[in-house]
């Protein structure tokens, strides 16, 4: 890779966050317009809004779908291009399919426009990690993990607030038309800055799809899918526990959804920074944490100081572990780094329905609106075992070569 100053340097690492901004604004945008989506498009929705919701919700649906195929998809049919090529690509589709979402006159079409947008999210947070992190320096994986997901954490305090409100007064195609537009100028200033850096032709389907054959891989995945499912056990259900738990009225549901945002954006710069000092025992002390606070969450949430506290712990602990996450699977995935840091975003997006679904499951069980915290105290935990389980699968396979030369030396 070229030398760079530090001028263009710095507009690089900004054009990967802002394209992972815009994703994150796509990506929850969506949650907070379903009644105006459902408005205009479903039929019968004024008469039973219960009903017209339910069948809006299946944007979101389509949304995580989306990404569970595209991520796997994206990079192996990907994995011969440069990282340079590879993030215009997809910074190009995702201005495409967000301006198509905005335009589409019915609900399937737009359905399908919003899996669309989907398709290339996994890859995009993979190569953006994976380039962030070349472009900062050897031993600096976790920091690049986290630049490039400091837009979706950031987009939780800004984005989404703000496209909530633009789609609510003018209407909610004009919140997905401003993505697109998020993503033009991402797309605009990674092609000036980005540096031109070779692919790899040896690379192919095959070679990609061989790192599905180990185990670990699939492991990892499971940590992130079910450890992180705990997350969305309790973002799912926020504004029921701020208003029918805490007793406050809907207008502060904004500001502690903007608190869980600014809880994720610290959480994610030291999850990157302590990931790259000592990986391990950020992944394991960070689950430990995150569980305890999920347990008090679930236990005093229903007093609002309380309430705001813990949700901002809630998204600081929940986001430090992806760094540590995302850099382990991109080390046992080997020489498919691409495949194994955009699967780890599939997986995320498995933990999001797993934990709504569970979150839900309680809720209907008439345990309460603050249950999903015991939840996904119970899915962190079963996350730190796997970890734990993880772990020590690496230090018995370091143990062997060492163990078969010393048996060497000895004879």
């Amino acid at each position: 890779m070229p030398p760079l100053s530090t001028t263009r340097r710095n507009l690089a690492l900004f054009a990967l966050a802002l394209g992972g901004f815009g994703i994150g604004t796509t990506e929850f945008v969506s949650m907070g317009l379903l009644p105006q989506i459902g408005e205009e498009l479903i039929a019968g929705f004024a008469t039973d809004p219960q009903a017209g919701i339910a069948q809006a919700g299946w944007l979101i649906t389509v949304y995580a779908l989306g990404v569970v195929i595209g991520a796997p998809v994206t990079a192996v049919v990907a994995a011969t291009l440069s990282q340079r090529t590879l993030v215009l690509i997809l910074a190009a589709a995702f201005t495409t399919a967000n301006l198509a979402s905005a335009l589409m006159p019915t609900f399937e079409l737009t359905a399908l426009a919003r899996f669309a947008s989907a398709l290339p999210h996994g890859a995009y947070f993979g190569v953006a990690s994976l380039f962030a992190a070349r472009l900062m320096g050897p031993g600096k994986q976790g920091a690049g993990v986290a630049l490039a997901l400091s837009g979706l954490t950031i987009a939780n305090v800004v984005g989404v607030p703000l496209g909530t409100l633009l789609g609510q007064t003018a209407g909610w195609r004009w919140a997905y038309v401003a993505v697109a537009v998020i993503f033009a100028v991402a797309l605009l200033i990674a092609f000036l800055t980005l540096p031109r850096v070779a692919g790899n032709p040896d690379r192919g389907a095959l070679r990609e799809l061989a790192a599905f054959r180990n185990p670990r891989l699939w492991l990892m995945l499971a940590v992130g899918a079910i450890g992180f499912g705990g997350f969305f056990a309790v973002y799912s259900y926020i504004a029921e526990v701020t208003t029918r738990s805490a007793g406050l009225a809907e207008s502060a549901v904004p500001w502690v959804l903007a608190t869980l945002g600014v809880g994720m954006t610290v959480g994610n710069v030291i999850g990157g920074w302590a990931s790259d000092r000592d990986l391990t025992r950020t992944l394991l002390l960070g689950f430990s944490t995150y569980i305890v606070i999920m347990a008090l969450y679930a236990t005093l949430a229903a007093q609002p100081v309380a309430l705001f506290l813990l949700v901002f712990g809630v998204g600081a602990t929940g986001s430090a572990l992806i760094p540590s996450i995302q850099s382990r699977i991109i080390r046992i995935a080997g020489d498919a780094e691409l495949l194994g840091a955009a699967m780890n975003h599939a997986a995320f997006n498995v933990g999001n329905s797993l934990g709504a679904w569970l979150g839900g499951l309680v809720i209907a069980g008439g345990f309460g609106y603050l249950a999903p915290g015991w939840v996904g105290a119970a899915l962190a935990a079963t996350g730190c075992i796997l970890a734990l389980v993880s772990v020590r699968l690496d230090r018995a396979r370091a143990q062997v070569p060492r163990v078969e030369a010393e048996l060497v030396a000895g004879g």
